[in-house]
């Protein structure tokens, strides 16, 4: 049932016109969502995430930003890093901010001249401003898209902390939040000002499915086997107008050949006509993996002097000048090759090809009418592919409970060809064979579940020999040689993105990790020769808290975003690393060594005035300085990390409690020598100030 899911090709036929009307002849938005938080407390180099989900019917998010932080936006670019606190925003994902100086100029530079985020729909790139006393930002759906979005707060970026516990700089911030989404009130109703109205229009389907309400019945009688005689020949079934017809195209492959699921949606030219310079809209929702689908119009009224333009993008309204995919479809139909899942928004409008050729800017107001439709299609069985000729599988996830991991789990294929009691399975068993072809695809698909999106993808491959495989992934699609978000091979990988790791691989061994993966379908293709029988690869695909573990130079700790609806996890290195996994090298061991050393010796100054009171025979007071410089001492090794011999807490405890002691009585009768205690004791502590370092 798992695998029929992802390969029947089945979409929801729920489309939309929209017309726009003028503002204020729309419904007033309502309130669909709010949150609001008092006080967020951040210490210096501290972090934090909010989620916040705008629905499809959202027309505008309001973000209220109140914070104990003023600085004049003239100082914002002479602020040091490590003062810097910002608000990032970002979709799908919890954003991490890049600290390089062209980044953070970039992003202080665009705040100085809009007073508000960058480009948002740079869904690669978290958008981010700096702390301001108050700050509202507005958003419409024309400037931001419906989904899962995250803000992350960040009171310092770069060091985190320094080389001792009882050592924090900078100072602690507060930022206070409050997020009203508003949206149209009724179905009927869209756009920022709910001034848009829409028309549902139906889809034809096959005769026998006119009674049946259930999705689910479609989507099984589509799934099936056509055999035929023809070996050069694929066979389509088309649904219009509720009569099958039937198509003849050629195809390049010579095996037993599956059919192809097409369901098409159409519009008639009585109901369906466009004034010069109208614009409407329409949507279309792809719930699984497709091949592609194809919008056509035909039956132009006035075909001679007017052009139909279609405008595409994913998962926003699209614009003239801001959109994913756009062509006259008077002349020839619009085609997207895998499309991703979620929905697609369409815009149309009619121009007239004279007035499109003339420098007049009176409109010629015509009317042209017309019909479209578009066709979805998808594989079935098991295959992917531009010819569906590639092998595909689901991978079911198989909770590892682990309770300081929630998320932390493990992907093998379904179907009972791999042990859920390995993590790993044989790769080749899986792989697609072609014989026209000198490389073959094979594509594996798997969720992200809700609330992890603070995880790791992490994708091992092993092999006995020589790897000459390659690696591409992409979110809510098929990958291929042309469209992809992270690929990877032996030789070469994409770089350039703080969320994606290719490290410790080797000629036969391939390790990439996807830092905060967004949650939803993702899909990894392996690019293979086609003869791999001398090969034996292991792979493994796995959703983990933290990069190989901080790499053993940290702990790994779990937590949940302000909302209470994302788990993330991030490492605490230790003093001598940091980095986001710590495997960057901040302290070398000789340099830990002398600093330890130097700041353990420091409390040899307690050893001049417990002498001057051992002359004195002020035997209490002796006891007083010499326990006071032990309890330092040993405070101060376990503080560094050297040794401890009680916890670091019941340490701290003590050494106050006898500091405090020990200032006291030296303040009543011996003066002198607690001045020259607390005058020695920087003298000693000196060095150790040198090699104070920020661990990230």
């Amino acid at each position: 049932m798992a695998a029929a899911r992802w390969a029947a090709a089945l979409v929801t036929l729920a489309v939309a016109g929209l017309a726009a009307g003028p503002r204020g002849c729309g419904a007033q938005p309502v309130v669909l969502a709010s949150y609001g938080q008092d006080r967020l407390w951040l210490q210096p180099y501290d972090w934090s995430y909010l989620r916040v989900e705008l629905p499809q019917s959202f027309s505008s998010i309001t973000m209220d930003f109140i914070t104990d932080r003023d600085t004049p936006r003239e100082h914002l670019k002479d602020l040091p890093r490590g003062d810097l606190a910002i608000i990032c925003l970002m979709i799908a994902n919890p954003p991490i901010p890049d600290t390089s100086d062209y980044y953070l100029d970039k992003l202080l530079s665009n705040f100085l001249d809009v007073g508000s985020f960058g480009n948002t729909n740079n869904q690669s790139m978290a958008q981010c401003i700096p702390f301001q006393k108050n700050t509202t930002i507005v958003l419409t759906n024309e400037q931001i898209s419906p989904g899962v979005w995250y803000i992350g707060y960040f009171n310092g970026l770069g060091p985190a902390r320094t080389q001792s516990k009882m050592i924090s700089r900078g100072r602690a911030r507060s930022v206070s939040t409050s997020i009203t989404v508003e949206g149209c009130p009724t179905s009927a109703l869209w756009g920022p000002y709910c001034n848009q109205t829409i028309e549902m229009i139906g889809c034809s389907r096959f005769s026998r499915y006119n009674n049946s309400r259930n999705l689910l019945d479609l989507n099984i009688d589509l799934r099936r086997t056509l055999n035929t005689s023809e070996n050069n020949r694929r066979t389509n079934f088309v649904s219009r107008s509720n009569h099958l017809t039937r198509q003849q195209l050629d195809s390049n492959t010579t095996a037993l050949l599956r059919a192809e699921n097409l369901i098409t949606c159409s519009i008639s030219n009585d109901s369906l006509c466009f004034r010069q310079g109208d614009m409407k809209f329409y949507f279309l929702d792809i719930v699984s993996l497709e091949l592609q689908f194809e919008i056509t119009a035909a039956n132009f009224g006035l075909l001679q002097s007017s052009s139909l333009i279609c405008y595409m993008r994913y998962n926003a309204f699209p614009q003239r000048d801001l959109h994913d995919y756009s062509g006259d479809i008077s002349r020839a139909p619009l085609v997207i090759k895998l499309p991703n899942i979620g929905r697609w928004y369409i815009a149309m409008e009619t121009v007239n090809r004279t007035q499109m050729n003339n420098t007049s800017s009176t409109p010629m107001l015509e009317i042209t009418c017309f019909s479209f439709d578009w066709q979805v299609t998808g594989c079935l069985n098991g295959k992917a592919g531009i010819n569906c000729s590639w092998q595909s599988y689901v991978l079911q996830r198989v909770p590892k409970r682990n309770p300081s991991v929630p998320f932390e789990s493990y992907y093998v294929p379904t179907g009972g060809r791999a042990s859920l009691e390995y993590s790993h399975f044989s790769l080749e068993q899986f792989l697609s064979n072609s014989s026209s072809e000198q490389f073959a695809w094979t594509y594996f698909f798997f969720d992200v579940p809700q609330g992890s999106a603070g995880a790791l993808i992490h994708v091992q491959l092993k092999s006995d020999k020589e790897l000459d495989y390659e690696l591409y992934s992409k979110y809510g699609g098929l990958p291929s040689n042309d469209s992809w978000d992270y690929y990877a091979s032996r030789t070469s990988s994409s770089n350039g993105s703080i969320f994606f790791s290719l490290r410790n691989s080797t000629n036969s061994d391939m390790d990439l990790s996807i830092f905060y993966a967004k949650e939803g379908t993702w899909c990894f293709g392996v690019k293979h020769p086609n003869d791999t029988s001398n090969f034996q690869t292991l792979m493994s695909v796995s959703l983990q808290g933290c990069h190989r573990n901080c790499n053993q130079k940290g702990v790994c700790h779990s937590s949940v975003d302000e909302s209470g609806l994302t788990f993330y996890s991030f490492c605490i290195c230790d003093r001598d690393h940091g980095g986001f996994d710590c495997s960057d090298e901040l302290v070398s061991p000789n340099g830990h060594m002398w600093q330890s050393v130097f700041l353990i010796a420091s409390n040899a100054a307690a050893i001049l005035p417990a002498f001057w009171a051992l002359r004195q025979k002020a035997f209490a007071e002796w006891i007083l300085y010499t326990s006071s410089g032990i309890s330092s001492a040993l405070y101060h090794s376990c503080d560094v990390g050297t040794w401890c011999i009680l916890s670091f807490h019941v340490l701290q405890i003590l050494w106050s409690c006898i500091g405090r002691l020990q200032f006291r009585k030296a303040e009543e009768k011996h003066k002198h020598s607690s001045q020259l205690h607390m005058q020695l004791h920087p003298v000693f502590c000196f060095p150790t100030n040198l090699v104070k370092v920020d661990i990230v």
